[in-house]
């Protein structure tokens, strides 16, 4: 492994911030979210509709971009620093810029295998911006805040996935765009939602990069020195897939904890539109009106998931301080696998959305407290670098998800979509129960406002306008 670089701000406490000061860092957030929840909702019914059939195989195209994306982006932006755009602000930009210009061609492809790639494409692009945002949290905040700041990411994120999930249903129910087309072509509806996915989310992650200032390194000319002698595109990959051998033994249990949590999650991502148009609205056929009634109430959940997550989002701190973050998580995770299974028992619609409560808590908990309990453990100087390697165990169940779950849905629940929901039921609740073999030791039940005053200079120069 290399010699550490130097971090910014790493061997004294850093100062607390204020609310605007973490809602600018974590706004970004908002438009990622807009990416994610577009092709999480859509791009299923997008391969459905182009004829395809092997859908958790076409999905591989997202973890296996992670996997080489999210690590080496990590160990990058550790080594990266402008006076001007600081240490992580130039990859969320870079990844906006590619992102927005995927939402706007992803609803025009017509053909299968374009779709496969442009999900590549796409996906990649999102994670060259979302990764540095957990970094940014390890970097700025002090422990007693770190929850606090990846709660406000679940918020934007709850928040940008209402609307952008949303998006295809209210273009058809309130300005009555079509929701269907003629065989092998994309609804109107879809393809609107994608062109303002784009657009929110550049704009989102520009909003953070223009009003967020990050930490200089504390000995700049070392750190320039061990840039330049760990720098490298090749060492990056070597140390990136080297790194899931170093990992702090925190990371280490976290690791099985997020193998089953979003094996659940992949599991409901990839057959949630085949399970309920089947299972509900009993319909296969992509072409018809009924199919799409399905496919937008799907994403009207898958709304309702994100909203809960957003409001959640808000009061697991207090939780895990009156708590701890262990027995926090496992309460989450038990609500969603619970709502997960309830789907097999559900014949009205609009009871889905009670399933989705479940799963929209245990939403917010895996977007927050996994990261919260990782952060406290890692080291400053390699922050970024481990929130990469730490993205394999979410890539590592969605391959799994990708060979297994489609071999299981075919030949063991003869075709039975809503079967494998169940099987991703129980697999977060396998997670939460992993959850309490956990070591935390971060301090977390401090009080929100401690004697350290909120840091002057760092206001002044993050947020001109705090009230914005």
């Amino acid at each position: 492994m290399a010699t550490s670089v130097v971090a910014p701000a790493s061997t004294r406490e850093k100062p607390r911030l204020s609310f605007w000061q973490i809602w600018n860092m974590s706004f970004g957030f908002l438009g990622i979210q807009f990416g994610f929840a577009l092709q999480n909702a859509n791009v299923s019914r997008i391969f459905e509709t182009l004829g395809g059939t092997e859908i958790a195989l076409y999905w591989l195209a997202a973890p296996l971009t992670g996997m080489l994306v999210q690590p080496i982006i990590g160990y990058m932006s550790d080594r990266t620093w402008s006076p001007k755009w600081g240490r992580r602000r130039p990859f969320f930009l870079v990844g906006a810029i590619l992102a927005s210009f995927a939402l706007l061609v992803m609803p025009n492809v017509t053909a299968l295998w374009m779709a496969v790639g442009m999900l590549w494409i796409m996906d990649s692009s999102i994670n060259i911006s979302m990764e540095p945002f957990r970094a940014l949290v390890g970097d700025l905040l002090p422990a007693s805040q770190r929850t606090t700041g990846f709660a406000a990411q679940t918020f934007f994120i709850g928040v940008g996935a209402v609307v952008a999930s949303s998006l295809p249903w209210m273009f058809t129910n309130w300005f009555d765009v079509p929701n269907t087309a003629p065989a092998g072509q994309i609804p109107p509806s879809v393809k609107y939602a994608f062109y303002i996915g784009g657009i929110v989310f550049f704009l989102a992650v520009l909003w953070t990069v223009l009003r967020t200032r990050e930490y200089p390194p504390e000995n700049l000319q070392e750190f320039e020195e061990e840039k330049r002698r760990t720098a490298g595109f090749i060492n990056g990959v070597r140390e990136s897939f080297a790194g899931i051998f170093h990992m702090p033994k925190t990371m280490a249990q976290l690791a099985i904890v997020q193998f089953f949590s979003w094996l659940a999650l992949f599991s409901m991502w990839i057959y949630t539109t085949p399970a309920v148009t089947s299972h509900i609205y009993h319909t296969t056929d992509a072409t018809s009106k009924l199919y799409n009634e399905g496919a937008d109430w799907v994403g009207v959940c898958f709304a309702v998931y994100n909203g809960v997550s957003a409001i959640a989002a808000l009061l697991l701190p207090a939780i895990a301080r009156a708590t701890s973050r262990r027995f926090t998580h496992l309460i989450c995770l038990t609500a969603g696998g619970l709502g997960l299974i309830s789907i097999y028992f559900i014949s009205n619609p609009n009871m889905l959305l009670l399933s989705m409560v479940g799963v929209g808590i245990a939403w917010a908990s895996i977007l927050s407290v996994p990261y919260a309990m990782l952060a406290g453990a890692l080291p400053a100087n390699k922050m970024g670098y481990y929130m990469g390697v730490f993205n394999f165990f979410i890539v590592i169940p969605q391959v799994v998800a990708g060979l297994i779950l489609g071999f299981f849905t075919k030949n063991v629940f003869h075709g039975e979509s809503v079967y494998t929901l169940v099987l991703g039921g129980c697999s977060m609740i396998i997670s939460g129960l992993l959850t309490l073999r956990v070591a935390d030791d971060d301090k977390i039940r401090l009080p929100l406002i401690e004697d350290q005053p909120v840091d002057p200079a760092y206001n002044a120069e993050a947020s001109p306008n705090p009230r914005v």
